[in-house]
């Protein structure tokens, strides 16, 4: 079997995986961060937990790019845009959060890290070197700029959301508050909203089967979440403001 028929195996059981997920996900919720609970084995510092599980994608991305062969305008544009988001989100937002004693289960950083690790093999590994080429007419495909458009405005959306959870505690203190201001006003979990479009947008540019099962994981991830969220919202802050919807604005 070559490495390409093996490499699209296992983007169809990224997506079937991703189904599986989504299903388990709506009826528990993931231990940690504000659902955290204990049964779940061993624990990690949720900043070196969170580092460990997220390096592997910039790190792995990276390595792909220097062992492979592609180095066209679109495929730089590509790994340019991915690493954007995954060096912010491995080693700068995990010192920066508040809340970051808090422990994770090594149960749910291993499953994190291994996720990356696939993740980077099956996008890193397409860009690069199993993909047809990419000549730099791809810059102007209506597919490549819609799908850069989506990326950076979902980066956008979940830096500022970020941003606005991080301003809620001052430096050093605990606890949950109502956030408010941008995306805010209309969905509970703005935040995940942009990477769900950040990945949408890369499914689109880079108009591949690994990209959209990175696309259909991402929405099975932080679906759930999202929702979970908006319950505990409501739950914990009797005035949370009722016509905030979860994760869609006006929809869900």
């Amino acid at each position: 079997m070559t490495e390409a028929a093996v490499h699209a195996a296992l983007c169809w059981s990224t997506i079937g995986c991703a189904i599986l997920v989504l299903a388990v996900l709506c009826l528990v919720t993931a231990p940690y961060g504000r659902h955290s609970r204990g049964g779940w084995g061993p624990t990690i510092g949720a900043t070196p937990g969170w580092i460990l599980m997220e390096a592997p994608a910039p790190l792995g991305m990276a390595l792909l790019f220097a062992l492979g062969e592609a180095r066209s305008a679109p495929v730089i544009a590509c790994l340019v845009l991915f690493e954007a988001h995954y060096l912010h989100r491995a080693f700068v937002f995990p010192w920066r959060r508040r809340g970051a004693g808090r422990p994770v289960p090594l149960v749910i950083v291993a499953f994190g890290f291994v996720f990356n690790c696939l993740n980077a093999y099956l996008n890193g590994r397409w860009l690069f070197h199993l993909a047809p080429p990419l000549g730099a007419t791809w810059l102007l495909d209506p597919r490549f700029l819609g799908g850069a458009g989506l990326f950076i405005l979902g980066l956008a959306v979940n830096l500022h959301a970020d941003e606005v959870l991080r301003r809620l505690r001052p430096a050093g203190a605990d606890g949950y508050a109502v956030p408010r201001g941008g995306l805010f006003r209309f969905v509970s979990s703005p935040n995940y909203l942009g990477e769900i479009v950040e990945w949408s947008g890369w499914a689109l540019l880079t108009w591949s089967l690994p990209g959209a099962a990175f696309a259909v994981s991402t929405v099975a991830n932080l679906g759930p979440r999202a929702l979970a969220h908006h319950a505990w919202y409501r739950r914990t802050f009797p005035d949370y403001p009722a016509e905030r919807k979860a994760l869609i604005p006006f929809v869900l």
